[in-house]
């Protein structure tokens, strides 16, 4: 086995492991507990995300527990959640009424196996290209998404609804003061469930969301002519699943990075993302993602850090939904609502919107955030605001390193030096043919890129002009200083322009 092969292996092992929860009774409990935390929460969400595709609330709780069990062994990234989330029912939400269910299930089978591809690819390598202005815009994005999610629970609802909230959210602030053995929110669930029934409060429950399913999963084959029409029909809405799912999913494996300071085999991943989509499919599920919130209730608020919680929390939804159904409908969605909540306070980045830290980091990255949260806010989609955060900071990165070339001309007798300094290409070499004197300097013309590096045919380009202008004026260019990579590209492009 290769060095290389070992110190990736090093890297992604999970700290802690499976095995070390299972040796330890307080956090195999702390991962369990979490596990059914997630589970509540997932819910209200999967049924809710089945509205949003148009198709009925089971197909959202099927998919939620078969992707969370599938991706708790096949994932990258140990305790994140996987399951049935707003951002793909927006994508594929045309399919079912237009062109019936088999179509829809036909296009989250499609989307998985574009995502295995797309993980095999490697294209989880483009991460490092999402800078941290743009990922702190996803998270505060996402914050305000959470949170606002909540307001159709809060409009109009009646009035103990707002105090059992209040209790629910106190009981999550003062828990972790008396014992984190118990996850907050898990004993926040149980206090405000336990007060609506001891006082036969009449508030909004889990139930009113949606019927739950009675029976288990069934295999689902669609019944779709497998031609060239069909691909053509399914395509674009599978391949747009497929990215959105993975953009989102490897941005919360990044977040989960950080908050555990560990890290996360991200191709893995992507590829584990699309085998749980086929396998939501087959089963008659909708597909999904990673789910940042239900993630941060059992990373942040519970303390999950194995694949023994992600499991648990699929293990836990199915026997919640399937066989526990009827109390589980009891559940007031006060009390969830609070834990959502909960987890958007603690999600946002409240130091990047501090006076002193907006003072003292530069406009152009403050400018990036805000913008990357405004576009998710303006389209209600995460991917999309990520795509256009990332455009933003690159305009402005091409602008601000375009400014950093310079030339100056020295002359030794009938030699005229010009020393260019900076990194060249398309936007800062666009200029350097306006940078030098071609009738006033001598016969022989030296231009120094000892302190540039080549990096694109604009330059290479910009440089064949203004050898052609002393060219024409009977004067000699003398071009020194290239670097081994700048000489390898002018050497193959140059001349290539006429």
């Amino acid at each position: 086995m290769s060095a290389t092969a070992i110190d990736d292996r090093a890297r992604y092992r999970a700290n802690p492991t499976v095995l070390d929860a299972l040796k330890s009774p307080r956090m195999l409990t702390r991962e369990v507990l979490a596990g059914l935390v997630v589970g509540l929460a997932l819910i209200p969400e999967a049924i809710a995300f089945s509205v949003i595709a148009g198709v009925d609330p089971k197909v959202g709780l099927f998919s939620s527990f078969i992707m969370a069990m599938s991706i708790a062994f096949l994932g990258g990234r140990p305790a994140m959640v996987t399951a049935a989330t707003g951002a793909v029912a927006l994508v594929i939400a045309p399919v079912a009424p237009t062109y019936g269910m088999d179509y829809f299930i036909a296009t989250v089978i499609l989307a998985g196996i574009f995502q295995v591809l797309l993980g095999v690819l490697g294209v989880a390598k483009l991460m490092r290209f999402i800078p941290r202005s743009v990922m702190v815009g996803f998270v505060n994005a996402l914050a305000i998404f959470v949170f606002s999610s909540q307001f159709p629970q809060l409009i109009d609802a009646p009035w103990l609804v707002y105090p059992l909230v209040a209790l629910g959210i106190v009981v999550m602030i003062v828990m972790p003061k008396i014992t984190t053995i118990v996850p907050a929110p898990l004993v926040s669930v149980i206090i405000v469930t336990a007060v609506v029934m001891a006082f036969a409060i009449t508030v909004p429950t889990v139930g009113d969301q949606g019927e739950l399913p009675k029976s288990l999963p069934e295999l689902f084959i669609p019944n779709v002519p497998l031609t060239w029409e069909t691909f053509t029909i399914i395509a674009p809405f599978a391949l747009g699943v497929a990215l959105v799912g993975l953009m989102e999913s490897l941005l919360t494996a990044k977040l989960v990075d950080e908050i555990t300071d560990t890290h996360s085999n991200k191709t893995r991943e992507s590829w584990a993302q699309g085998v749980a989509n086929m396998l939501s499919g087959i089963f008659g599920g909708m597909g999904g993602c990673a789910v940042i919130g239900q993630t941060m209730i059992g990373v942040k608020a519970s303390g999950a850090r194995t694949r023994i919680s992600t499991f648990c929390a699929g293990i836990f939804l199915f026997l919640l939904v399937v066989v526990f159904g009827d109390f589980v409908s009891t559940i007031p969605m006060a009390a969830l609502v609070a834990v959502m909540i909960m987890v958007a306070i603690g999600a946002f980045d409240w130091h990047s919107v501090k006076p002193s830290t907006l003072k003292r980091m530069p406009k152009s990255e403050t400018f990036v955030m805000v913008a990357t949260v405004v576009l998710v806010l303006i389209t209600h989609n995460l991917a999309v605001g990520v795509i256009g955060g990332v455009l933003v900071a690159s305009v402005l990165f091409v602008r601000r390193v375009a400014h950093f070339v310079s030339v100056s001309r020295s002359a030794a007798g009938d030699v005229v030096t010009y020393t260019v300094t900076g990194e060249l290409f398309f936007a800062s070499s666009n200029d350097l043919t306006t940078l030098f004197s071609y009738p006033e300097d001598p016969d022989r013309i030296v231009i120094d890129l000892t302190g540039s590096h080549i990096w694109d045919a604009s330059t290479v380009a910009a440089l064949d002009a203004i050898e052609t202008k002393y060219t024409a004026l009977g004067k000699a260019v003398e071009i020194i200083g290239m670097n081994d990579s700048s000489q390898r590209m002018r050497g193959r492009l140059t001349g290539g322009f006429e």
